[in-house]
């Protein structure tokens, strides 16, 4: 799935190709794709004769904002955007066309049909799902060592599975956060609520160096990923740690090892991310615990 730095690079080449653009008409052959409105024709109809203004983007999603309307969009597991003439064919699983005036189309493509689409009155989308509930926006200005400190600080959950909570910080999933926390030295399973000042401090700041870095080139195209324009993201020819089980550490050299932290796929160094000695009893008596729980499979809380 996009993560921010994939989707934030879609935005940008979004807003190259599309902003300025009137839409002249929409055409849904995919209707679950559409979350909001219910009725699908009102849908497309909403949408008839507005000019997007601006790309925006809250976490994981884009916004379409509009002379009136905010479009709000998920790109899910393989959705992806582009711009066509409205001379060119049609590919298969193309399943929402935007008509613009021009003679253009913006096509939204979707493999798996995991992708949603919310339509909003412009500035309400805030108010309501998908976005009313998201966490601090790791680009923004607001998200300080402060803010962060107090989201994280406090969670007894393992440090990993909170920062894919969205509803702490948006944006990041399972590649980023293996890559920001080996960058900050800190093992995956270790309770939030056990860092220290100067652990946190240094995570703060590996988030920020890592998603700006993934941005700047591109995001990472591991599976399916491209941009609007098609073009592969590269951030995957620099990734520390993710998809490098078995292979030395970049660092130590020690192999690296992956495990399953919060149903997710965890890649780790043991010497450059230590666990500490109250973390593994507690890890172990998660473990010792679930062998006679039937909820858990494995030691792996479901």
């Amino acid at each position: 799935m996009p993560e921010l730095p994939e989707v934030e690079t879609v935005r940008r080449t979004l807003s190259e190709l599309v902003v300025g653009k009137t839409i002249q008409s929409v055409t849904v052959s995919l209707p679950r794709i559409i979350q909001q409105p219910d009725d699908i024709k009102q849908f497309e109809l909403d949408l008839a004769g507005h000019r997007i203004l601006e790309m925006g983007r809250r976490g994981k999603f884009l916004r379409f904002i509009m002379d009136g309307v905010v479009l709000v969009s998920h790109l899910r597991m393989e959705g992806r955007y582009g711009l066509y003439q409205s001379s060119d064919p049609i590919e298969k699983h193309t399943h929402v066309i935007f008509h613009f005036t021009d003679g253009t189309e913006l096509r939204y493509k979707d493999v798996r049909q995991f992708g949603t689409m919310h339509l909003f009155a412009a500035g309400d989308e805030f108010n309501h799902k998908p976005l009313s509930k998201l966490g601090l926006e790791p680009l923004d200005d607001s998200f300080t060592y402060e803010t962060f400190r107090s989201v994280i600080a406090k969670r007894t959950t393992k440090i990993k599975v909170a920062l894919l909570n969205q509803e702490y910080v948006v944006g990041l999933g399972n590649i980023y956060v293996d890559e920001a926390l080996f960058r900050a030295g800190i093992h995956p399973e270790t309770p939030a609520c056990e860092l220290s000042d100067e652990q946190l401090r240094k995570l703060h700041a590996m988030i920020l160096e890592t998603l700006n870095e993934a941005v700047d080139a591109g995001g990472s195209s591991i599976k399916s990923y491209v941009n609007g324009q098609g073009e592969m993201g590269m951030f995957q020819q620099s990734l520390r740690i993710y998809g490098r089980k078995d292979e030395p550490c970049v660092v130590c050299g020690h192999p690296v090892e992956k495990t399953v932290v919060g149903g997710r796929g965890t890649h780790f160094c043991t010497i450059c991310q230590p666990l500490k000695r109250t973390s593994v009893n507690k890890v172990k008596s998660k473990r010792h615990t679930a062998s006679s729980n039937p909820k858990v499979d494995g030691g792996v809380e479901r």
